[in-house]
Protein backbone atom coordinates (compact mmCIF):
# COMPACT_ATOMS: atom_id res chain seq x y z
CA UNK A 1 0.00 0.00 0.00
CA UNK A 2 1.43 3.58 -1.12
CA UNK A 3 1.48 5.85 1.35
CA UNK A 4 -1.24 8.32 -0.09
CA UNK A 5 -3.50 4.99 0.46
CA UNK A 6 -2.03 4.54 3.72
CA UNK A 7 -2.96 8.00 4.80
CA UNK A 8 -6.47 8.19 3.22
CA UNK A 9 -7.19 4.91 5.44
CA UNK A 10 -5.23 6.57 8.95
CA UNK A 11 -8.35 6.28 11.14
CA UNK A 12 -5.75 8.15 14.16
CA UNK A 13 -6.35 11.27 12.40
CA UNK A 14 -8.53 14.19 13.65
CA UNK A 15 -8.63 17.46 11.72
CA UNK A 16 -7.81 20.45 13.12
CA UNK A 17 -10.95 22.30 13.15
CA UNK A 18 -12.59 19.72 15.81
CA UNK A 19 -10.88 21.82 18.34
CA UNK A 20 -13.48 24.31 17.65
CA UNK A 21 -16.45 21.69 17.33
CA UNK A 22 -16.03 20.06 21.18
CA UNK A 23 -20.46 19.92 20.74
CA UNK A 24 -20.08 16.76 18.56
CA UNK A 25 -18.59 14.92 21.21
CA UNK A 26 -16.23 12.01 21.07
CA UNK A 27 -15.81 11.35 17.20
CA UNK A 28 -15.60 7.69 16.01
CA UNK A 29 -12.58 6.56 14.11
CA UNK A 30 -13.15 8.23 10.67
CA UNK A 31 -10.71 7.96 8.07
CA UNK A 32 -8.84 11.57 6.47
CA UNK A 33 -11.48 10.83 3.19
CA UNK A 34 -14.01 10.73 5.28
CA UNK A 35 -13.18 13.65 7.49
CA UNK A 36 -12.49 16.06 4.58
CA UNK A 37 -15.89 15.08 3.17
CA UNK A 38 -17.49 15.59 6.42
CA UNK A 39 -15.62 18.86 6.87
CA UNK A 40 -15.96 20.19 3.66
CA UNK A 41 -19.77 19.82 2.93
CA UNK A 42 -20.33 20.76 6.95
CA UNK A 43 -18.69 24.11 5.79
CA UNK A 44 -21.58 24.84 2.87
CA UNK A 45 -24.14 23.58 4.76
CA UNK A 46 -23.42 25.39 7.60
CA UNK A 47 -24.33 29.02 5.27
CA UNK A 48 -27.40 27.09 4.28
CA UNK A 49 -28.84 26.74 7.48
CA UNK A 50 -27.69 30.52 8.04
CA UNK A 51 -29.78 31.34 5.08
CA UNK A 52 -32.75 29.55 6.84
CA UNK A 53 -32.48 31.56 9.90
CA UNK A 54 -32.34 35.16 8.76
CA UNK A 55 -36.08 34.53 7.31
CA UNK A 56 -37.76 33.84 10.51
CA UNK A 57 -35.56 35.70 12.55
CA UNK A 58 -35.41 39.06 10.11
CA UNK A 59 -39.41 38.23 9.96
CA UNK A 60 -40.20 41.45 11.44
CA UNK A 61 -38.35 43.52 9.94
CA UNK A 62 -38.34 42.49 6.38
CA UNK A 63 -42.56 42.79 6.90
CA UNK A 64 -42.14 46.46 8.04
CA UNK A 65 -39.76 47.45 5.01
CA UNK A 66 -41.64 45.50 2.35
CA UNK A 67 -45.21 46.26 3.44
CA UNK A 68 -46.61 42.18 4.50
CA UNK A 69 -49.92 42.68 5.47
CA UNK A 70 -50.16 40.68 9.06
CA UNK A 71 -52.42 38.05 7.78
CA UNK A 72 -50.46 37.19 4.54
CA UNK A 73 -47.15 36.47 6.74
CA UNK A 74 -48.20 32.65 6.43
CA UNK A 75 -48.48 32.80 3.00
CA UNK A 76 -45.92 34.64 2.04
CA UNK A 77 -43.53 32.27 4.14
CA UNK A 78 -45.58 29.50 2.37
CA UNK A 79 -44.47 30.65 -1.03
CA UNK A 80 -41.00 30.69 -0.26
CA UNK A 81 -40.86 27.22 1.44
CA UNK A 82 -42.95 25.66 -1.46
CA UNK A 83 -39.43 26.29 -3.75
CA UNK A 84 -38.42 23.05 -2.13
CA UNK A 85 -40.23 21.50 -4.66
CA UNK A 86 -38.54 21.55 -7.82
CA UNK A 87 -35.84 20.90 -5.49
CA UNK A 88 -36.91 17.01 -6.19
CA UNK A 89 -35.61 16.95 -9.77
CA UNK A 90 -31.89 17.37 -8.52
CA UNK A 91 -32.33 13.62 -6.49
CA UNK A 92 -32.50 11.62 -10.20
CA UNK A 93 -29.98 14.17 -11.95
CA UNK A 94 -27.77 13.11 -9.10
CA UNK A 95 -28.57 9.72 -9.78
CA UNK A 96 -27.51 10.15 -12.95
CA UNK A 97 -24.39 12.00 -12.96
CA UNK A 98 -23.04 11.98 -9.89
CA UNK A 99 -23.34 13.56 -6.12
CA UNK A 100 -20.19 15.69 -6.51
CA UNK A 101 -21.18 17.01 -9.66
CA UNK A 102 -24.78 18.58 -9.16
CA UNK A 103 -23.90 19.03 -5.62
CA UNK A 104 -21.12 21.97 -6.62
CA UNK A 105 -23.73 23.51 -8.78
CA UNK A 106 -26.45 23.61 -6.23
CA UNK A 107 -23.83 25.43 -3.80
CA UNK A 108 -23.26 28.21 -6.23
CA UNK A 109 -26.61 28.57 -7.07
CA UNK A 110 -28.34 29.25 -3.94
CA UNK A 111 -25.16 31.20 -2.31
CA UNK A 112 -26.18 34.05 -5.47
CA UNK A 113 -29.49 34.11 -5.13
CA UNK A 114 -29.28 34.72 -1.22
CA UNK A 115 -27.11 37.80 -1.58
CA UNK A 116 -29.15 38.80 -5.03
CA UNK A 117 -31.95 38.90 -2.12
CA UNK A 118 -30.25 42.05 -0.29
CA UNK A 119 -31.54 44.03 -3.62
CA UNK A 120 -35.36 42.69 -3.21
CA UNK A 121 -37.07 46.24 -3.98
CA UNK A 122 -40.73 44.64 -3.09
CA UNK A 123 -42.62 41.71 -1.82
CA UNK A 124 -42.80 40.08 -4.94
CA UNK A 125 -39.02 39.92 -6.18
CA UNK A 126 -38.13 39.19 -2.45
CA UNK A 127 -40.63 35.54 -2.64
CA UNK A 128 -39.35 34.70 -6.41
CA UNK A 129 -35.51 35.22 -5.35
CA UNK A 130 -36.16 33.37 -2.12
CA UNK A 131 -37.95 31.06 -3.83
CA UNK A 132 -35.37 29.99 -6.15
CA UNK A 133 -32.45 30.14 -3.61
CA UNK A 134 -34.58 27.63 -1.50
CA UNK A 135 -34.99 25.03 -4.19
CA UNK A 136 -31.31 25.18 -4.68
CA UNK A 137 -30.13 25.09 -0.71
CA UNK A 138 -32.56 22.27 -0.17
CA UNK A 139 -30.79 20.67 -3.17
CA UNK A 140 -27.84 20.78 -1.45
CA UNK A 141 -28.82 19.93 2.20
CA UNK A 142 -30.22 16.48 0.77
CA UNK A 143 -27.40 15.68 -1.59
CA UNK A 144 -25.06 16.16 1.55
CA UNK A 145 -26.95 13.69 3.59
CA UNK A 146 -26.65 11.38 0.66
CA UNK A 147 -23.07 11.89 0.38
CA UNK A 148 -22.43 11.18 4.31
CA UNK A 149 -24.51 8.18 4.29
CA UNK A 150 -22.86 7.03 1.31
CA UNK A 151 -19.30 7.40 2.81
CA UNK A 152 -19.43 6.55 6.40
CA UNK A 153 -18.88 3.48 7.73
CA UNK A 154 -22.37 1.22 9.51
CA UNK A 155 -20.77 1.50 12.93
CA UNK A 156 -20.45 5.92 12.28
CA UNK A 157 -23.39 6.98 9.94
CA UNK A 158 -25.76 7.91 12.46
CA UNK A 159 -23.06 9.96 14.14
CA UNK A 160 -21.83 11.37 11.01
CA UNK A 161 -25.70 12.63 9.99
CA UNK A 162 -25.66 13.93 13.44
CA UNK A 163 -22.40 16.00 12.94
CA UNK A 164 -23.41 17.50 10.00
CA UNK A 165 -26.59 18.52 11.51
CA UNK A 166 -24.92 20.34 14.63
CA UNK A 167 -22.50 21.69 11.91
CA UNK A 168 -24.77 22.71 9.97
CA UNK A 169 -26.50 24.51 13.17
CA UNK A 170 -23.80 26.47 13.63
CA UNK A 171 -25.46 28.71 10.90
CA UNK A 172 -28.34 29.79 13.27
CA UNK A 173 -25.83 30.41 15.44
CA UNK A 174 -23.86 32.85 12.86
CA UNK A 175 -27.60 34.38 12.20
CA UNK A 176 -28.01 34.99 15.32
CA UNK A 177 -25.08 37.03 16.14
CA UNK A 178 -25.60 39.21 13.42
CA UNK A 179 -29.11 39.56 13.82
CA UNK A 180 -27.99 41.22 17.49
CA UNK A 181 -26.74 44.19 15.28
CA UNK A 182 -29.57 44.54 12.70
CA UNK A 183 -30.45 47.72 13.45
CA UNK A 184 -26.82 49.42 13.20
CA UNK A 185 -26.07 47.45 10.56
CA UNK A 186 -25.67 49.43 7.04
CA UNK A 187 -28.36 47.62 4.70
CA UNK A 188 -30.28 46.32 8.16
CA UNK A 189 -31.78 42.94 7.14
CA UNK A 190 -30.46 43.01 3.71
CA UNK A 191 -26.95 42.95 5.05
CA UNK A 192 -27.68 39.52 6.42
CA UNK A 193 -28.52 38.68 2.68
CA UNK A 194 -25.76 39.43 1.36
CA UNK A 195 -23.55 38.28 3.79
CA UNK A 196 -24.43 34.99 2.51
CA UNK A 197 -22.30 35.25 -0.18
CA UNK A 198 -19.55 33.62 2.12
CA UNK A 199 -19.75 30.11 0.31
CA UNK A 200 -18.44 31.02 -2.83
CA UNK A 201 -14.69 31.48 -1.34
CA UNK A 202 -14.87 27.76 -0.57
CA UNK A 203 -15.63 26.45 -3.84
CA UNK A 204 -12.37 26.34 -6.15
CA UNK A 205 -11.23 24.56 -2.80
CA UNK A 206 -13.89 22.15 -2.82
CA UNK A 207 -13.36 21.46 -6.68
CA UNK A 208 -10.13 20.61 -5.80
CA UNK A 209 -10.41 18.50 -2.34
CA UNK A 210 -14.50 17.17 -2.83
CA UNK A 211 -14.29 13.40 -4.14
CA UNK A 212 -17.18 11.16 -5.62
CA UNK A 213 -18.83 8.69 -3.47
CA UNK A 214 -17.14 5.57 -3.73
CA UNK A 215 -20.76 3.93 -3.58
CA UNK A 216 -22.30 6.19 -6.46
CA UNK A 217 -18.76 5.14 -8.75
CA UNK A 218 -19.13 1.46 -7.81
CA UNK A 219 -23.13 2.17 -8.92
CA UNK A 220 -21.75 3.65 -12.09
CA UNK A 221 -19.28 1.00 -12.70
CA UNK A 222 -22.10 -1.78 -13.02
CA UNK A 223 -24.35 0.85 -14.48
CA UNK A 224 -25.80 -0.54 -18.20
CA UNK A 225 -25.12 2.74 -20.41
CA UNK A 226 -28.88 4.65 -21.77
CA UNK A 227 -29.76 6.97 -23.24
CA UNK A 228 -30.18 10.30 -20.94
CA UNK A 229 -33.83 11.45 -20.59
CA UNK A 230 -34.11 7.45 -20.16
CA UNK A 231 -31.34 7.08 -17.33
CA UNK A 232 -32.73 10.28 -15.67
CA UNK A 233 -36.45 8.54 -15.21
CA UNK A 234 -34.94 4.81 -14.16
CA UNK A 235 -34.21 6.23 -10.45
CA UNK A 236 -38.49 7.10 -10.34
CA UNK A 237 -39.41 4.05 -11.59
CA UNK A 238 -37.46 2.44 -9.71
CA UNK A 239 -38.13 4.72 -6.45
CA UNK A 240 -42.22 3.53 -7.50
CA UNK A 241 -41.23 -0.10 -8.24
CA UNK A 242 -38.88 -1.63 -5.41
CA UNK A 243 -40.08 0.05 -1.96
CA UNK A 244 -43.80 1.34 -2.14
CA UNK A 245 -44.42 0.71 1.56
CA UNK A 246 -41.47 1.95 2.85
CA UNK A 247 -41.83 5.36 1.26
CA UNK A 248 -45.47 5.90 1.64
CA UNK A 249 -44.45 5.28 5.76
CA UNK A 250 -41.12 7.33 5.67
CA UNK A 251 -43.80 9.83 4.05
CA UNK A 252 -46.47 9.68 6.21
CA UNK A 253 -44.23 10.64 9.10
CA UNK A 254 -42.39 13.41 7.21
CA UNK A 255 -45.51 15.02 5.98
CA UNK A 256 -47.56 15.14 9.54
CA UNK A 257 -44.40 16.52 11.22
CA UNK A 258 -43.71 19.38 8.62
CA UNK A 259 -47.75 19.90 8.73
CA UNK A 260 -47.72 20.04 12.26
CA UNK A 261 -44.34 22.21 13.41
CA UNK A 262 -43.42 23.83 10.40
CA UNK A 263 -45.34 27.38 11.20
CA UNK A 264 -44.03 26.73 15.09
CA UNK A 265 -41.10 27.15 14.05
CA UNK A 266 -41.26 30.04 11.32
CA UNK A 267 -43.09 32.13 14.04
CA UNK A 268 -40.60 31.66 16.78
CA UNK A 269 -38.47 34.84 16.92
CA UNK A 270 -41.97 36.64 16.00
CA UNK A 271 -43.11 35.44 19.24
CA UNK A 272 -40.67 36.55 21.21
CA UNK A 273 -40.57 40.34 20.18
CA UNK A 274 -44.03 40.45 20.01
CA UNK A 275 -45.50 38.85 22.80
CA UNK A 276 -43.17 39.41 25.40
CA UNK A 277 -41.10 42.43 24.30
CA UNK A 278 -37.87 40.75 23.48
CA UNK A 279 -35.04 43.02 21.82
CA UNK A 280 -33.24 41.56 18.92
CA UNK A 281 -30.29 41.36 21.22
CA UNK A 282 -31.41 39.42 23.93
CA UNK A 283 -32.84 36.94 21.20
CA UNK A 284 -29.45 36.73 20.01
CA UNK A 285 -27.91 36.20 23.11
CA UNK A 286 -30.53 33.52 23.52
CA UNK A 287 -30.11 31.70 20.40
CA UNK A 288 -26.09 31.81 20.95
CA UNK A 289 -26.10 30.47 24.81
CA UNK A 290 -28.57 27.53 24.43
CA UNK A 291 -27.85 27.12 21.08
CA UNK A 292 -24.31 25.73 21.69
CA UNK A 293 -26.07 23.50 24.26
CA UNK A 294 -29.26 22.77 21.40
CA UNK A 295 -26.74 21.89 18.73
CA UNK A 296 -25.18 18.48 20.50
CA UNK A 297 -28.26 16.86 19.70
CA UNK A 298 -27.42 15.92 16.44
CA UNK A 299 -24.43 13.94 17.49
CA UNK A 300 -25.58 13.01 20.21
CA UNK A 301 -28.67 11.58 18.93
CA UNK A 302 -26.95 10.04 15.88
CA UNK A 303 -24.80 8.28 18.47
CA UNK A 304 -27.52 7.17 20.60
CA UNK A 305 -28.97 5.54 17.19
CA UNK A 306 -26.33 3.97 16.26
CA UNK A 307 -25.82 2.44 19.52
CA UNK A 308 -29.33 1.71 21.15
CA UNK A 309 -31.64 1.51 17.35
CA UNK A 310 -32.60 4.11 14.91
CA UNK A 311 -36.71 3.25 15.76
CA UNK A 312 -36.66 3.66 19.46
CA UNK A 313 -34.18 7.02 19.93
CA UNK A 314 -36.45 8.78 17.10
CA UNK A 315 -40.04 7.44 18.57
CA UNK A 316 -38.92 9.35 21.93
CA UNK A 317 -37.91 12.53 20.14
CA UNK A 318 -40.41 12.71 17.64
CA UNK A 319 -42.67 12.62 21.26
CA UNK A 320 -40.90 15.07 23.15
CA UNK A 321 -40.96 17.76 20.31
CA UNK A 322 -44.47 18.64 20.19
CA UNK A 323 -45.33 18.55 23.68
CA UNK A 324 -41.79 21.31 23.71
CA UNK A 325 -43.30 23.28 21.45
CA UNK A 326 -46.65 23.28 22.88
CA UNK A 327 -44.93 24.59 25.98
CA UNK A 328 -42.97 27.52 24.70
CA UNK A 329 -45.88 28.90 23.40
CA UNK A 330 -47.95 28.60 25.68
CA UNK A 331 -45.86 29.70 28.96
CA UNK A 332 -43.71 32.55 29.43
CA UNK A 333 -41.45 34.64 31.95
CA UNK A 334 -38.76 31.78 33.32
CA UNK A 335 -39.99 29.01 31.30
CA UNK A 336 -39.22 30.49 28.13
CA UNK A 337 -35.52 30.04 27.43
CA UNK A 338 -35.35 26.15 28.81
CA UNK A 339 -38.75 25.62 26.93
CA UNK A 340 -36.63 26.76 23.82
CA UNK A 341 -34.14 24.81 24.31
CA UNK A 342 -35.94 21.77 24.41
CA UNK A 343 -37.86 22.85 21.39
CA UNK A 344 -34.43 22.91 19.40
CA UNK A 345 -32.76 19.92 21.27
CA UNK A 346 -35.46 17.56 20.38
CA UNK A 347 -36.09 19.21 16.92
CA UNK A 348 -32.81 18.77 16.25
CA UNK A 349 -32.03 15.10 17.57
CA UNK A 350 -35.27 13.39 15.97
CA UNK A 351 -34.89 15.01 12.76
CA UNK A 352 -30.87 13.84 12.55
CA UNK A 353 -32.01 10.21 13.30
CA UNK A 354 -35.18 10.57 11.26
CA UNK A 355 -32.59 11.68 7.93
CA UNK A 356 -30.60 8.71 8.87
CA UNK A 357 -33.01 6.18 8.67
CA UNK A 358 -34.77 7.83 5.34
CA UNK A 359 -31.51 8.10 3.40
CA UNK A 360 -30.38 3.81 4.58
CA UNK A 361 -34.02 3.00 3.65
CA UNK A 362 -33.06 3.37 -0.26
CA UNK A 363 -30.48 1.83 -2.50
CA UNK A 364 -27.98 3.64 -4.31
CA UNK A 365 -29.47 3.79 -7.41
CA UNK A 366 -32.15 6.29 -6.25
CA UNK A 367 -30.97 7.16 -2.97
CA UNK A 368 -31.08 10.88 -4.11
CA UNK A 369 -34.54 10.66 -5.97
CA UNK A 370 -36.04 9.15 -2.86
CA UNK A 371 -34.62 12.29 -1.08
CA UNK A 372 -36.51 14.12 -3.29
CA UNK A 373 -39.50 12.49 -2.89
CA UNK A 374 -39.18 13.33 1.04
CA UNK A 375 -38.56 16.61 0.47
CA UNK A 376 -41.31 17.15 -1.68
CA UNK A 377 -43.55 15.77 0.88
CA UNK A 378 -41.78 17.62 3.55
CA UNK A 379 -42.73 20.70 1.81
CA UNK A 380 -46.61 20.07 0.96
CA UNK A 381 -46.74 19.13 4.61
CA UNK A 382 -44.68 22.66 5.40
CA UNK A 383 -47.14 25.10 3.39
CA UNK A 384 -50.73 23.36 3.89
CA UNK A 385 -49.61 23.66 7.62
CA UNK A 386 -48.97 27.24 7.00
CA UNK A 387 -51.75 27.85 5.31
CA UNK A 388 -53.64 26.15 7.77
CA UNK A 389 -52.12 28.32 9.99
CA UNK A 390 -53.03 31.27 8.27
CA UNK A 391 -56.95 30.07 8.02
CA UNK A 392 -57.08 29.41 11.63
CA UNK A 393 -55.31 32.99 12.75
CA UNK A 394 -58.38 34.18 11.17
CA UNK A 395 -60.72 32.12 13.37
CA UNK A 396 -58.91 32.69 16.26
CA UNK A 397 -56.99 36.17 15.79
CA UNK A 398 -54.03 34.42 17.53
CA UNK A 399 -51.18 33.22 15.68
CA UNK A 400 -49.68 30.87 18.96
CA UNK A 401 -53.24 29.62 19.58
CA UNK A 402 -53.30 28.36 15.99
CA UNK A 403 -49.65 27.16 15.98
CA UNK A 404 -50.78 25.04 19.51
CA UNK A 405 -53.86 23.20 17.73
CA UNK A 406 -51.84 22.49 14.59
CA UNK A 407 -48.74 20.99 16.97
CA UNK A 408 -51.27 18.30 18.03
CA UNK A 409 -51.63 16.15 14.85
CA UNK A 410 -47.53 16.08 14.70
CA UNK A 411 -47.88 13.63 17.73
CA UNK A 412 -49.01 10.92 15.48
CA UNK A 413 -45.39 10.76 13.61
CA UNK A 414 -43.71 8.58 16.24
CA UNK A 415 -46.68 6.09 16.40
CA UNK A 416 -45.98 5.52 12.58
CA UNK A 417 -43.00 5.14 12.96
CA UNK A 418 -42.36 2.95 15.32
CA UNK A 419 -45.17 0.43 13.48
CA UNK A 420 -43.60 0.66 10.29
CA UNK A 421 -40.33 2.01 9.70
CA UNK A 422 -37.62 -1.22 9.72
CA UNK A 423 -34.11 -1.29 12.07
CA UNK A 424 -31.39 0.53 10.51
CA UNK A 425 -28.51 1.13 12.89
CA UNK A 426 -25.16 -1.21 12.36
CA UNK A 427 -26.03 -2.53 9.17
CA UNK A 428 -24.69 -2.42 5.61
CA UNK A 429 -26.47 -0.46 3.27
CA UNK A 430 -26.65 -2.88 0.75
CA UNK A 431 -28.54 -5.76 3.32
CA UNK A 432 -30.81 -2.79 4.32
CA UNK A 433 -31.82 -1.59 1.19
CA UNK A 434 -30.31 -3.94 -1.83
CA UNK A 435 -31.12 -3.36 -5.42
CA UNK A 436 -34.00 -5.07 -6.87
Amino acid sequence: MNREAEEAEDRSYRPGWLVFAPFLGRPPPLTRRQWKILGLIALVTLFEHYDLAIFSMALKQIQAELAVPEASLARLGALVHFGAIPAFFFGPIADRLGRRRVLMGTIVAYTLLTGATAFAPDSTSFVVLQFLARMFAVAEVMLAYVVITEELDPESRGWGIGALAALGACGHGLAYGLFAFIDYLPMGWRFLYLFGLGPLLAIAWMRRNLPETARFEAHAARRVPTGTLRAVVEPLIGLARMYPGRLAAIGSVIFLLAFAERAASFFGPKYLQEVHGWLPGQISAMGIALGIIGITAGAWAGRASDRYGRRVVAAAFLVAHPIAVLIYYNLGGFVLPPAWILMVFTGMAGGVVLAATANELFPTSYRSTASGARTIIATLGGVLGLSAESALYAITGSHWTAISMLVAVGLAAPVIFWLTIPETAGQNLENVSPER
